[in-house]
């Protein structure tokens, strides 16, 4: 039975909940198992390693890189999206050489050589174990079954999409806004759709979705989903909306700062305490988001039939819930390591209905 539309979740949100959730899962078992670098709550340094970074700079970056180095430019003709060159320098997984028949005295980055570290190559022996492994713990906690039915029906819809679509979500643009793939990296697709693992389906489903909404929306997908969307008409204190949409302060302060320049938003302060209302031209953005999201499913569902749009959101449904702890079957995998820097912080109470990749490490949540 096909639930009503006004009170069932879009599509995009259970995608997010499930990317976001093996993203996190994904992200504490590397950590664990990688020397590596961060700053504590405390402040406090551990030296040993590179700095840690998420799954998506495994994607868009460390996955490509072969022992004999490759050039910057193929790097990302093979991601089909693009990496934060400086950061994966800076934090040690990677290093720049020039190409020996390159003669320019000054060539662009584009052109030059790069090569994984010691670190680097760590954390690539690292990712090719960790991520099959979660996908198998994916199958234990929610039976072979149910996986199969999940990548089956995102193989149905997926492979209808662009092929150039990259593997993961990219790193977000001005107004947290998504990048596609260009023209001349679609030849480099892998064509073995059937062979992705399943955060990579996940990710090209919610990708394709997001590119289309933003093609329509004066605010992105990203933005619309976590921040607008919870955002009270009497006006919300800033502090709680980190933990209202799932994502960090940082995103959030990128978020309303877009919103504030746009005149979607206003942020005062009284009392001590920052809040943020919407204006009446945020509140026709947000009611023309949510109408756009619902309109858009629809079109996926004449564009790709009923059959696979509805397929993909009913098996969806039992693994990602409402996205919330109590609500969500995926906070069962989210408990990270004792010495994680997860295990620091607050827990969250619910996961973005949007990833937010940033440069600071492509974390699913803005960290």
């Amino acid at each position: 039975m096909v639930e009503p539309r006004s009170q069932r979740l879009p599509l995009s949100a259970l995608l997010s909940f499930a990317l976001v959730a093996f993203t996190i899962e994904a992200d504490n078992e590397a950590e664990h198992r990688i020397p590596h670098r961060t700053t504590t709550r405390t402040g406090s340094i551990s030296m040993q390693g590179a700095w840690l970074t998420s799954m998506a700079m495994w994607f868009n970056c460390l996955r490509w890189i072969p022992e004999q180095g490759i050039a910057v430019h193929e790097v990302e003709h093979l991601a089909r999206t693009r990496t934060n060159w400086d950061g994966m320098r800076r934090w040690g997984y990677i290093y720049f050489e020039p190409n020996p028949t390159d003669h320019r005295p000054k060539p662009p980055l584009s052109a030059l050589m790069v090569r994984a570290t010691a670190h680097g190559r760590t954390a690539q022996a690292t990712w090719r174990a960790v991520l099959p492994e979660i996908e198998g713990r994916w199958v234990e906690r929610f039976g072979t079954t149910r996986i199969e039915e999940l990548r089956a029906a995102l193989i149905a819809v997926v492979g209808e999409m662009d092929p150039g679509l990259p593997d993961c979500l990219p790193i977000l643009k001005y107004g947290l806004a998504n990048e596609g793939a260009k023209p001349q990296r679609r030849a480099m697709a892998d064509p073995t759709i059937a062979d992705l693992p399943l955060p990579s389906l996940l990710a090209r489903a919610l990708l394709a979705f997001a590119l289309e909404f933003e093609r329509e929306s004066a605010v992105s997908l990203a933005i619309a989903a976590d921040v607008l969307r919870v955002i009270e008409a009497v006006g919300t204190a800033v502090r709680d909306l980190p933990a209202l949409g799932g994502v960090s302060k940082e995103a959030i302060a990128m978020a309303l700062g877009f919103l504030a320049r746009r005149g979607f938003a206003v942020v005062t302060t009284g009392n001590k305490v920052k809040a943020v209302r919407l204006t009446p031209g945020g509140i026709l953005a947000r009611d023309a988001c949510d109408k756009l999201a619902a309109d858009l499913e629809r079109r996926w569902t004449e564009r790709y039939g009923e059959v696979r749009v509805e397929g993909l959101r009913e098996v969806l449904k039992p693994i990602s819930g409402d996205g919330r702890r109590e609500g969500s079957p995926l906070f069962a995998g989210l408990e990270p390591h004792p010495d994680g820097w997860r295990a620091k912080g607050r827990k969250p109470v619910t996961l973005p209905h949007f990833p937010m990749v940033l440069h600071r490490g492509g974390y699913p949540d803005g960290s």
